[in-house]
């Protein structure tokens, strides 16, 4: 495919610019919806879901090659509805001014914070749960009461497509807009002046993303996922750990921005744990080609990067270890079955990149510590997983490392808990969002002193009198 011409991203951009405009206008017209306006938003949402959460899974579906309904219902739909639920029922609540204490040297005035919409917010969302990584950023946007531009992305546009209309039904376009297009597109859109940019996706796009933002001064919120370590400790049971830290793994076939992406093991243990592993990934998974509860690799160029990641570590010295024997594919068939890797270092690919894909290498430790600081010489992860039984190692891993979240003998749960944050750190993004903390990050804190008509601000106004030092001492103790 050509590069499109100067003219092409000229008229391009004026397109772009042109829905921001109307968005921004409209915003101007009503810069705090009440909560009936925003309660109207969330319902609309929750009933384009409900009307269209079968042709969305079939689109998705076509979109990978093979993908379960039932994971696109569990992950994306059911999800996202419950995000939607959890913030109608707390609107009043979360819009409701909150008092600040007032300095006793301004009594009997009062403190306010007032939590405002910030206007436009756009959303930059990926291709691996491209529903629910749309509308789970848009529902906080909705609930803080801002308009929204969405570009999903182009590896899935058959339900990007679908999704552009579904949303051109449920909402006026100075309410919601989804624009479709190219990678080039979301260059475009990724430089607009917005109030507030999300993206979602690698590291690598996420800075560029972050810098094409800082020239309009744009606040961002990155969800960039990264290399996020599972902690085996010497303490768990193996065959509880397995069958968890397989279903996390390999849901939607690895390709999770927090799915584990290595597991830290006990030395003593590496082969057991491999042992056990196999035996979980073949209980959840008899087979992988044609098996319709296994997702395809989303495109030919990501199945060969994660083919390449495979012979360079074997290549290296890496031993392989494949559950299933290997096939040959039939032509267009992406279905790539799991693999571990025992006896990887850091000169490996695959101990430098984030792997996204059904590939699980297993990293010997000899002492918690060892594992501590095998986590905390890398950048920072999007998910920690710590499983065993020994509350004091747990506790010494949630004190000694630093991650977006953490699920504590399970994988991926902590990501659906409505009240908790979701966000990286350094590496793996910045800032946070999901319920509240969403609300809040698509707002503007106003904070807000009003001051009493029995002020006694006067005292301190020129011309100052010789008795004002005294006054001024008395007033050092109580601010």
């Amino acid at each position: 495919m050509n590069a499109p011409t100067e003219a092409e991203l000229s008229t391009r951009r004026s397109e772009l610019l042109a829905v921001l405009h109307h968005q921004r206008e409209a915003f101007r017209g009503d810069m705090s919806p009440s909560r009936p306006i925003r309660a109207d938003r969330l319902n609309r949402l929750d009933r384009l879901l409900e009307t269209h959460a079968d042709r969305f899974a079939d689109l998705i579906q076509k979109d990978f090659g093979v993908r379960s309904r039932t994971e696109t219902v569990i992950a994306e739909v059911m999800l996202s509805r419950a995000a939607i639920r959890h913030a109608g029922k707390r609107l009043r609540a979360w819009m409701k001014p909150r008092r600040a204490p007032t300095s006793l040297a301004f009594w009997p005035g009062r403190s306010l914070v007032l939590r405002q919409p910030l206007g436009v917010i756009g959303i930059i969302s990926p291709w691996n749960y491209t529903l629910q990584l749309a509308v789970g950023p848009l529902t906080d946007a909705l609930a803080a009461g801002n308009r929204v531009m969405i570009k999903p992305s182009e590896l899935t546009p058959l339900f990007s497509e679908a999704f552009r209309a579904a949303v051109a039904e449920f909402f006026a376009p100075e309410e919601v807009a989804v624009v479709t297009g190219d990678a080039g597109t979301g260059k475009e859109f990724s430089a607009l002046p917005f109030d507030h940019l999300v993206f979602t996706g690698s590291t690598a796009v996420g800075r560029i993303v972050a810098e094409a933002a800082a020239k309009n001064l744009t606040p961002v919120t990155l969800e960039l996922g990264g290399k996020s370590p599972a902690i085996i400790d010497a303490s768990c049971d193996l065959s509880s750990v397995c069958d968890r830290l397989a279903w996390g793994k390999l849901i939607n076939a690895g390709q999770t921005c927090i799915a584990p992406d290595y597991a830290l093991v006990p030395r003593t243990q590496v082969e057991a744990f491999a042992q056990a592993l196999q035996s979980s990934i073949r209980k959840l998974f008899p087979s992988f080609q044609g098996n319709p509860d296994y997702t395809s690799i989303i495109s030919e160029r990501h199945l060969e990067r994660l083919r390449d990641l495979v012979t360079e570590a074997k290549t290296l010295g890496a031993r392989v270890i494949e559950p299933e024997p290997p096939q040959d594919l039939p032509a267009g068939a992406r279905q790539m079955a799991p693999i571990l890797l025992i006896g990887v270092n850091d000169q490996m690919r695959v101990m430098r990149e984030e792997i996204f894909g059904p590939i699980l290498p297993i990293v010997p430790y000899d002492a918690l510590d060892d594992a501590i600081d095998y986590v905390n010489r890398r950048d920072r992860p999007l998910a920690l997983y710590w499983f065993g039984a020994d509350r004091a190692n747990r506790d010494a891993v949630l004190a000694k490392t630093i991650s977006g979240g953490v699920s504590i003998n399970d994988t991926l749960a902590h990501f659906a808990q409505h009240d908790l944050p979701f966000g990286g750190v350094g590496a793996s993004g910045q800032g946070h969002y999901h319920g509240e903390y969403g609300f809040l990050r698509f707002s503007k804190e106003k904070p807000v002193f009003v001051q009493s008509r029995f002020s006694g601000a006067s005292l301190i106004y020129p011309p100052y009198k010789p008795s004002l030092g005294a006054l001024l001492r008395v007033l050092a103790r109580f601010t």
